[in-house]
C-alpha cells in the first residue's frame, strides 16, 4: 500500500490550514461584507459564529480525515456504501475542482494589479474606466489567469512537505508581516478614525437577520469548510498533534487575519471617501476600483498598492494551493494516481474551465447560465448551493454514522481533553443543520431576486 503524504507537524498542519482559509474571502470579501451588514456587529457575529460553527466544522472535517487517512470521496465510503454517503463524498470533492479556475481567474486579476504597480502605472490603475476594459480584453486576462494557475500547479507538483508546506511556512508569516504594515498605514491617515469605530464597535440598531446569514456564508468561504480541503489535510496530519489545539489556531490566525483586512481596507475608504460607508458595499469593485483610488490620493501610493498586493497574491495563492490540493488528492485516491499524473490531470482541467470564465467578461460575455456569466454562475453553484449541502452531509456522516464517541476519541487521541465537546455537540446536533438550511433557501432565493442581501 502507498505510503501517504504528512505534515511535519503541528506547525506544518496550522500554516497549511490557515493558507487554505486566509485568501480573497477574507482580504477582499470580508471588508465589504462587513460594512454592507452593520460593521462592528458583523464582526462581533462572525467571531461567535467562528467559535462555535466554525470551530464545530474543522475540528468534524479533520477528524474525519485523519482517522480515515483519506480524501473525501473515500473517507465517506470509509464508513459505508450508501447512496447518499457516497453523494456527501463525491459533492465535498468536487467542490474545489469547480472553484480552483474561477478563483484562479481572480488571481490573475491580482496579479495583473501587482505588475502593473510595479510598472509605475498606479495612476491609471486608479481610472473609473481600467477593471472593466482589462476583464473584457479576452487574452490579457487569460495570461494572467494561466500564470497564476500555473504558480499554483508547480507548488502541488512538488508534494505536500516540499510544496505546500514549505510555501505556507514562507507566505504566511510574510502575509501577516505585510497585512500589519498596511492596516497601521491605513489606520493613521486623516479621517481614518470612524471607520475603525464602524468596523470595531458593534451597534445593535444596525443588526438584521442577513447580519446572520451573511457572516455565516463568509465563514464557509474563509475557513475553507464544506470543500473538501480540511478532510484532505486531516489526512496529512499526524496522530500525535492535537487536533483541538491547531484548530484554535487556525481559528484565531484566519479571524486575526480577516479583522486585519477590515482594519486595512475600512479605514483606508472613509478617509479616501469622507465618511461614506456606501462606497464599501460595492462587492466586487472594491480591490481593483475603490482601492486603487485610494492609493492614488496618498502620498506612497505606488508603494504601497505593491505591497498591498503582494500581499493579496499570497493569500489567494495559499487559497488556490489548498483547493487544487484536495482535487489531486482525489485523483490520487480515487483513479490510482501517481501525485504527478494526478497533478496533470487537475491542470487541464483547471486550465480548461479558468479559460472560459477569463473570457466571460470578454469575448464570451454573451454566454449567460440562469441570467449569470460564466464565473458568476460557478461562484452562486459552489458557495451558495453546494457548500450548504456539502456540510448537512458532514454532518448527517458525524452524527448518523461515525458518531459523537469517535470523533471525540479520534480529537483526544494524544490530548486527553475535548475541551469544547458540549459546544461541538450542541452546534453539529442543532445550530449547524437549521443555519445550513437557512443559508441554502435564502442564498437560492436571494439569486432568484426574491431578497436582498
Amino acid at each position: 500500500m502507498k505510503k501517504r503524504s504528512s505534515f511535519s507537524g503541528k506547525l506544518g498542519f496550522v500554516l497549511s490550514a490557515s493558507g487554505a482559509s486566509v485568501g480573497l474571502g477574507n482580504i477582499w470579501r470580508f471588508p465589504y461584507l462587513a460594512a454592507r451588514h452593520g460593521g462592528g456587529i458583523f464582526l462581533l457575529v462572525y467571531i461567535l459564529l467562528a467559535v462555535t460553527f466554525g470551530y464545530t466544522m474543522i475540528v468534524a472535517e479533520t477528524a474525519l480525515g485523519r482517522m480515515t487517512k483519506k480524501s473525501p470521496v473515500s473517507a465517506y465510503a470509509t464508513f459505508g456504501n450508501k447512496r447518499w454517503m457516497a453523494f456527501g463524498g463525491w459533492i465535498n470533492a468536487i467542490i474545489p475542482v469547480l472553484i480552483v479556475p474561477y478563483y484562479s481567474t481572480i488571481g490573475g486579476w491580482v496579479l495583473k494589479y501587482l505588475f502593473e504597480y510595479m510598472r509605475g502605472n498606479g495612476h491609471a490603475l486608479a481610472s473609473e474606466d481600467y477593471f472593466g476594459a482589462f476583464i473584457s480584453s479576452g487574452m490579457d486576462t487569460v495570461i494572467c489567469f494561466a500564470i497564476f494557475a500555473l504558480l499554483a500547479l508547480a507548488v502541488i507538483y512538488a508534494g505536500v512537505r516540499n510544496g505546500i508546506e514549505r510555501v505556507s511556512k514562507i507566505m504566511m508569516p510574510i502575509l501577516v508581516v505585510l497585512a500589519v504594515i498596511i492596516a497601521v498605514y491605513s489606520m493613521t491617515r486623516p479621517g481614518a478614525g470612524a471607520g475603525i469605530r464602524y468596523f470595531l464597535v458593534p451597534s445593535l440598531k444596525n443588526f438584521s437577520w442577513m447580519t446572520v446569514v451573511s457572516a455565516m456564508g463568509q465563514l464557509f468561504y474563509s475557513l475553507c469548510i464544506a470543500m473538501g480541503i480540511l478532510v484532505t489535510f486531516g489526512s496529512y496530519m499526524k496522530d500525535d498533534v492535537s487536533i483541538e489545539r491547531a484548530t484554535v489556531n487556525v481559528e484565531i490566525f484566519d479571524t486575526g487575519i480577516a479583522i486585519m483586512a477590515g482594519l486595512m481596507i475600512i479605514p483606508a475608504v472613509f478617509a479616501f471617501s469622507g465618511g461614506n460607508a456606501d462606497i464599501l458595499k460595492s462587492g466586487p469593485s472594491l480591490m481593483f476600483i475603490i482601492i486603487p483610488k485610494v492609493f492614488d490620493s496618498m502620498g506612497f501610493g505606488t508603494i504601497i498598492g505593491i505591497v498591498f498586493f503582494v500581499l493579496v497574491l499570497f493569500a489567494a495563492l495559499t487559497s488556490a494551493i489548498a483547493l487544487t490540493e484536495c482535487a489531486v488528492a482525489t485523483f490520487e485516491d480515487e483513479f490510482h494516481m501517481n501525485r504527478h499524473r494526478a497533478t496533470i490531470v487537475t491542470g487541464v482541467i483547471m486550465l480548461g474551465i479558468g479559460t472560459l470564465t477569463s473570457l466571460g467578461y470578454g469575448p464570451l460575455d454573451f454566454v449567460k447560465i440562469i441570467g449569470m456569466q460564466i464565473l458568476d454562475f460557478f461562484d452562486f453553484l459552489t458557495n451558495s448551493v453546494m457548500m450548504p449541502i456539502a456540510a448537512l452531509m458532514n454532518c448527517a456522516l458525524v452524527m448518523r454514522v461515525i458518531g459523537i464517541d469517535k470523533i471525540a476519541k479520534e480529537v483526544t487521541k494524544n490530548d486527553g481533553d475535548f475541551k469544547r465537546r458540549p459546544i461541538f455537540v450542541f452546534t453539529m446536533k442543532y445550530l449547524c443543520p437549521v443555519f445550513l438550511v437557512i443559508i441554502l433557501l435564502s442564498s437560492i432565493a436571494a439569486a432568484m431576486g426574491l431578497i436582498a442581501f
